[in-house]
């Protein structure tokens, strides 16, 4: 990935305190999995920002390699990376995002 890529990532990233690349955006997610991902974070109640990979195939391949995960949706909490829509899912049902969620939030 070049410079300007990994730059405009960061960015992204910075840009809210939890930040998800996705198929789609929030208010249209366009995979099933950035749909789950959207719908959870929508029953907490938090704020969050998207990007639609599919309006960028370098930040979309980019995203992969900067992460070291082979798949989208990827989620961010406060810069960091927390995993995809299984792992957002898993950490949902045992109630570890909601105390994560709420102590990123609170800082």
């Amino acid at each position: 990935m070049d410079e300007s890529t990994r730059t405009r990532i960061e960015s992204l990233i910075a840009s809210s305190p939890i930040f998800v690349f996705m198929k789609g955006s929030k208010l249209m997610p366009q995979c099933g999995f950035s749909n789950n991902v959207v719908q959870i974070l929508h029953s907490l109640g938090v704020a969050f920002e998207t990007f639609d990979v599919l309006s960028d195939m370098e930040i979309r391949q980019g995203i992969k390699e900067f992460s070291s995960w082979p798949t989208i949706p990827q989620i961010y909490v406060q810069g960091e990376f927390m995993g995809g829509s299984d792992i957002l899912i898993e950490m949902f049902n045992s109630g570890e995002l909601k105390e994560k969620l709420e102590v990123a939030l609170a800082s």
